[in-house]
């Protein structure tokens, strides 16, 4: 569980919060298997048998105070009386976990309708009103998947389009059995799908069906027009065939009337290859195009919010089911992913966007997806002392309908990650005058599947040998902040890419309710507004002209990082506008990339990392400005730039032909990009380019420094030198104002 802040010193008070001009909150990484500080947590039993507040229910932890019959609350100040048999566990020569560790992980006791022997349930959902291309990636991906899965998983196959099917893989040869779905937008299915197919037979164990598996997806081919048509009863008119929002319904009642008994998580992959546009659930993709220059709307607020709440309501139905979907959209048609995203990420899933099959890196994506650990059935809680409060919580999560700050993440892995921002509870802050700091606490309960071979001898026998095993697990993290006396101390203690990670999603919620260019205004008045507070700070206004501004923070290195930062930010897809070229399911994919994105890959996302190499075996210069001026001076004969989703490899036009192209598998510039491919949470792109032969615009487009800031809602500026002289005059205006 990693925990970062935007700041290590806390503002002491309101008023000093206000007059810091920066966001105050944290990002959190729960299933992460170590601290921020590379520290693993203690693990341990007993997590039921663990002390709580009686007025805050705070966890106790090493911060509190305890004597032999009682403890007091570090966030409240409650004194707590402790139990017999809570006595008796501190007084033993063996320190328990909480008495080691502010970071512990403790075991928890299954109540007797979680003690079943879990198997892991994998649906497969694939969109037949597709091409042979389509078809051909997602066989792939599945088939990548299927190496991925443990022995003991179940596995089912199911396709969509006028029609759902079920396939059989248990007997020798694959049989699949389908039910139509009524073309009218509120029909339903004419049966059940636990009457077309019995659960138990639909879910086949991985283990013994793995080859019939395979042998079922080559049987995957497109549905014709003609069968569609003839479906519909009309005969020579084309009906849409992708009744992609039935067949979800469906498949989540029907793996939800097991739920708890034949699993206890199930993952459901969706793969589709354009709009929803048959029955329930159907999508109006008109609404993207030339009309909103007729009809002088704002496409992109209009395009932001989802059209309908079927998506939104159906991700509810997937929480109660205990089903996590995943949404792999492989097209670069209008999709309306907009609509979509909600039965992924509040169900705590991924949306993936490929814009096409050539080089689609889906297989890869589900390998490493299925390859890591994860989390599920999760409630994640803050705590905080009385003197401040969580004022807003971020991240793909379903937030408790009956208690405040408690979230549900039906499935989490290490990579996810959530952002919290703050607010004092009064006026009065934290006492200077008093030795108690601010407190934060992160309670997050959660259940694994444990394999049969890491269970312990005395959990392993015969009749569970080669079934699963749960365990419900309480992850505790108590953390102390230090707090400033002055603002300086504030602005030297800053963490620039948490700030980043409160900005992203704040702007992302800004352009939702009220579209992008209101989101960019914002973040551009934030940056003018933090420069103008920050040279009060220093009085700089009134030791020098106000020309003169220092809008580049020269005397706080922690801060020099944000005027780039924002400047990379109004040139990201995230916020440029419509009418560049922006599709609006890229932009919706890269909100739900960025908003559960941890916070130095964010970063990586927004502002890519250019280093440049003498040799393939040495690097020159571990960091570059985003410009050709940093091309041309370092004199340096390649250059590796990261920018998260794409790993761009660029010789220069200059570089001695004698230096091998592309880099040798073993040489360091290689076990760099191998490196950061195992490290990231999905797959990027890697390309090698030759200046001066290849087309280097993919290279070039990422040099930001030195080009236009088209569209920004303001005077057209070239560069990031003449985005600071805009700062400069806007900090000035705002100043006299």
């Amino acid at each position: 569980m990693a925990v970062r802040s935007t700041m290590a010193r806390f503002p002491s008070d309101p008023r000093e919060h206000e007059a810091c001009g920066l966001p105050w909150g944290v990002t959190l990484t729960p299933f992460a298997g170590k601290d921020e500080n590379g520290n693993p947590p203690v693990y341990g039993s007993g997590g039921d048998l663990l002390p709580r507040c009686e007025n805050c229910w705070a966890y106790y932890n090493t911060y509190c105070d305890q004597d032999q019959w009682t403890w007091d609350c570090i966030l409240c100040g409650t004194t707590n009386g402790l139990s017999t048999e809570t006595i008796d566990r501190y007084s033993l020569s063996q320190s328990s976990p909480e008495n080691m560790s502010s970071f512990i992980d403790l075991e928890l006791p299954l109540d007797g309708s979680e003690e079943v022997q879990a198997r892991p349930v994998y649906l497969a959902a694939v969109d037949l009103s597709a091409s042979e291309e389509f078809l051909e990636l997602t066989k792939s991906a599945l088939l990548a998947a299927l190496e991925a899965l443990g022995p003991g998983s179940l596995f089912g196959l199911a396709t969509f389009s006028h029609k759902i099917g079920l396939y059989d893989v248990q007997g020798p040869i694959p049989v699949v059995k389908n039910v139509f779905i009524p073309p009218e937008s509120q029909g339903n299915l004419a049966m059940e799908l636990e009457d077309v197919m019995p659960l138990f037979s639909f879910l086949a164990p991985v283990d013994t069906c793995k080859d019939r598996i395979a042998s079922a997806l080559e049987t995957l081919r497109p549905t014709t027009s003609w069968e569609r048509t003839t479906a519909a009863g009309q005969e020579g008119v084309l009906f849409g065939g992708r009744g992609f929002g039935v067949a979800m319904e469906a498949l989540l009642n029907y793996l939800g009337s097991e739920y708890g008994n034949t699993y206890a998580l199930a993952r459901v992959f969706a793969f589709l290859s354009g709009p929803p546009d048959y029955g329930l659930g159907q999508l109006d993709t008109r609404r993207y195009g030339e009309q909103y220059a007729s009809k002088g709307e704002d496409a992109d607020r209009a395009l932001l919010p989802e059209q309908t709440p079927f998506y939104k309501d159906l991700a509810a139905v997937a929480v109660q089911a205990g089903v996590c979907v995943d949404i792999f959209a492989v097209t670069n048609e209008y999709t309306d992913l907009a609509s979509l995203k909600f039965l992924s990420i509040e169900s705590g899933g991924s949306l993936f966007l490929y814009a096409n099959t050539d080089d689609s890196t889906l297989p890869q994506d589900m390998y490493r997806m299925l390859s890591r650990p994860y989390a599920f059935n999760c409630v994640l809680r803050l705590r905080t002392s009385s003197e401040f409060k969580i004022g807003h919580s971020f991240g793909h999560f379903f937030p408790d309908p009956q208690y405040e700050n408690v979230q549900h993440i039906i499935c989490c892995d290490s990579f996810a990650t959530y952002a919290y921002d703050f607010d004092f509870a009064n006026d009065n802050g934290f006492s200077r005058h008093s030795t108690e700091l601010p407190m934060l606490q992160i309670a997050f309960q959660y259940t694994v599947v444990v394999p049969p071979d890491e269970l312990s001898a005395s959990e392993s026998n015969s009749t569970n040998r080669a079934r699963y095993s749960l365990k419900r697990r309480l992850r505790i993290k108590t953390v102390r902040f230090g707090t400033a006396s002055n603002i300086n101390e504030i602005y030297d203690s800053v963490d620039p890419e948490v700030v980043l990670s409160i900005l992203v999603h704040e702007v992302i919620l800004t352009s939702l309710e009220n579209g992008v260019r209101e989101a960019r205004i914002s973040l551009h008045d934030w940056l003018v507004k933090l420069v103008t507070q920050y040279n009060d700070a220093l009085k700089s206004a009134k030791s020098f002209a106000t020309a003169h501004m220092d809008v580049s923070f020269s005397q706080c290195p922690q801060l020099q990082a944000l005027p780039r930062i924002v400047f990379a930010l109004l040139r990201n897809p995230l916020l440029r506008f419509h009418e560049e070229g922006v599709h609006p399911d890229y932009r919706i994919y890269l909100q739900c990339l960025f908003s559960a994105l941890e916070a130095s890959s964010l970063h990586r996302a927004v502002y890519p990392l250019l280093t440049s190499y003498a040799t393939p075996d040495k690097q020159a210069y571990p960091r570059h400005s985003l410009s050709r001026a940093a091309l041309i001076t370092s004199g340096s004969p390649i250059f590796f730039l990261d920018a998260f989703t794409n790993l761009i490899v660029f010789y220069s036009s200059t570089a001695d032909p004698s230096i091998p192209f592309p880099p040798p598998q073993d040489c360091l510039l290689r076990t760099t990009i191998n490196k950061l491919k195992q490290e990231r949470s999905i797959t990027p792109k890697l390309s090698f380019i030759r200046g001066g032969q290849d087309d280097a615009t993919a290279f070039e487009n990422y040099l930001i420094e030195e080009q236009d800031v088209e569209g920004s809602g303001f005077t057209s500026v070239m560069g990031f030198v003449s985005f600071l002289d805009e700062i400069n005059r806007d900090v000035v205006e705002y100043s006299t104002n």
